[in-house]
C-alpha cells in the first residue's frame, strides 16, 4: 500500500513538474529567450518580448504612444486622468480633445485605477500600480534612478519612453513607437506608422520647397501651450512645423530654444513683419480677456489689421497630441502657401491621419470640444474675441 502511493506521488510529481516547466513564452507563441534592451532613457532591461499581456502605462503621453502600438485589451490599469467616467479626477484637459481618449473611453473607463496622473501628479503611484498587477510598466518618467527603484518595487520591467522637442517629428517619438514595436512584437505596426509620419514630412516639404524666400510671408506662430493654456506671446523661433512647410518665422533673435513667451515690446516690434498670424486654440480663452482689458492689444500686428489670423487646433493636452500635430502642419502649410494645397481638405486629412495613428476617422468628435471651436478657418478678429 505505501509503495502504491509512493509511486502515486511521484508521478503526480513528475506531471507538476512538467507543466511548470512549460515556458510562459511558448504557450503565447512569444519569443522563448529573454534580450536585454536599451529604454529611451539609456536603461538596461532584460525583457522577452511578446510576452506581456497586463500592461499599465504612466506619466504624460506613455498611454497615447501604447494606443497607437499595443493593444488596449492588454491594459490592466489606467491613469485617472485618462478615464473620463470618473467624477474625482483631473480634468484640466477636459476642452481639449485628446484622439487616444475618444478612441478607447469605453476600454480606458472599464480599468481600476494605477494612479491619478496629470501634471499635478509627477511621482508614479507604486501600489497603484502593484494592485493592477502588471507584467510590464510603459512609462514617460524620465527619470534614470526613479525607473530603476520603481522596477526594484515593482519587481516587473519599467520601460520608459521619450517625446522629443520636435513632437510627432521627433526621432525620440519615432524610436519610442519602433521600442513599443519590439516590446509587443508589433514591430510591422510600428515601421507602418513611422514610415507614414515619414512620408506625409517629405509631402509637406516636397510641395514647399521650391518657395523663395523673397515670395514667403512672415507667419507668427501664438499660444502654444506645454503644461498649461499661454497667450499671444508665447511663441516659438524655432517651430518644427515651420522648417518641415518651409515657413518663414516672423520672430528671430530669441534667447531660448522651444517656447517662449516674448515682452510686450517685442511682440509689438515684431508686428510690423506679421503677414500671417497662427493661434493656438488653448490660448483663446486668455486673449480675450486681455483684449476685452485693451481694445489695442494688436494695433501693432499687420496680419491683425488685414483680417490674416487663423486657428490651429491645440496639440498638447496631457502633452503632445502627435495625430493633431501632423494635422496641424498640414495646415499651416496649407494657410501659407494655398496654391500649393488646393486638392487638400484638412478636415478630410484629418481623418486620413487619425484612422493611421487610431484605427478611426475621429474627425467630427476632435472638432465637437470646446476649444475646438473656430480652429482651421480664417477669424473674424471684430468679433471672434466678443
Amino acid at each position: 500500500m505505501n509503495k502504491k502511493f509512493t509511486a502515486l506521488m511521484i508521478i503526480a510529481a513528475m506531471a507538476m513538474t512538467a507543466v511548470f516547466a512549460t515556458p510562459v513564452a511558448e504557450s503565447t507563441g512569444a519569443k522563448t529567450q529573454p534580450v536585454v534592451i536599451k529604454d529611451m532613457i539609456g536603461r538596461e532591461v532584460e525583457i522577452v518580448p511578446g510576452s506581456y499581456h497586463r500592461v499599465v502605462c504612466i506619466g504624460a503621453g506613455a498611454l497615447r504612444m501604447y494606443s497607437y502600438i499595443g493593444d488596449v485589451s492588454d491594459l490592466c490599469g489606467v491613469e485617472d486622468i485618462d478615464n473620463i467616467s470618473l467624477e474625482n479626477r483631473p480634468k484640466m484637459f477636459d476642452q481639449a480633445a485628446r484622439p487616444y481618449v475618444i478612441a478607447y473611453s469605453k476600454e480606458f473607463s472599464a480599468l481600476p485605477s494605477c494612479g491619478v496622473g496629470g501634471p499635478q501628479a509627477q511621482t508614479a503611484e507604486a501600489e497603484k500600480i502593484l494592485s493592477c498587477n502588471p507584467d510590464i510598466v510603459i512609462s514617460e518618467y524620465e527619470d534614470v534612478q526613479k525607473e530603476d527603484a520603481l522596477q526594484a518595487q515593482l519587481g516587473v520591467p519599467v520601460i520608459t519612453l521619450r517625446s522629443g522637442s520636435d513632437g510627432v517629428f521627433a526621432k525620440e517619438f519615432k524610436s519610442s513607437i519602433e521600442l513599443l514595436g519590439v516590446l509587443f512584437e508589433k514591430e510591422a505596426r510600428a515601421k507602418e506608422l513611422v514610415s507614414f509620419i515619414d512620408k506625409e514630412e517629405a509631402e509637406i516639404s516636397r510641395r514647399t520647397e521650391s518657395v523663395s524666400e523673397s515670395s514667403k510671408p512672415g507667419v507668427y506662430i501664438c499660444g502654444l501651450g506645454n503644461w498649461g493654456t499661454t497667450n499671444h506671446l508665447m511663441t516659438a523661433q524655432n517651430y518644427k512645423p515651420f522648417d518641415v512647410a518651409h515657413i518663414k518665422n516672423a520672430v528671430t533673435g530669441l534667447s531660448a530654444k522651444g517656447m517662449q513667451a516674448i515682452e510686450k515690446e517685442k511682440f509689438e516690434a515684431t508686428g510690423k513683419d506679421m503677414d500671417i498670424m497662427i493661434i493656438d486654440a488653448a490660448a483663446i480663452k486668455n486673449i480675450k480677456p486681455l483684449l476685452a482689458e485693451d481694445k489695442s492689444l494688436f494695433d501693432s500686428c499687420k496680419a491683425w489689421k488685414s483680417g490674416d489670423v487663423y486657428i490651429q487646433l491645440p496639440y498638447n493636452a496631457y502633452y503632445t497630441n502627435y495625430e493633431i500635430a501632423l494635422i496641424n502642419t498640414w495646415f499651416l502649410a496649407k494657410t501659407v502657401y494655398p496654391h500649393l494645397f488646393e486638392d487638400i481638405n484638412i478636415f478630410a486629412k484629418m481623418d486620413e491621419i487619425t484612422q493611421v495613428f487610431l484605427g478611426l476617422p475621429l474627425g467630427d468628435e476632435i472638432m465637437r470640444f470646446g476649444v475646438s471651436r473656430g480652429a482651421y478657418n480664417k477669424i473674424d478678429t471684430a468679433t471672434f474675441f466678443n
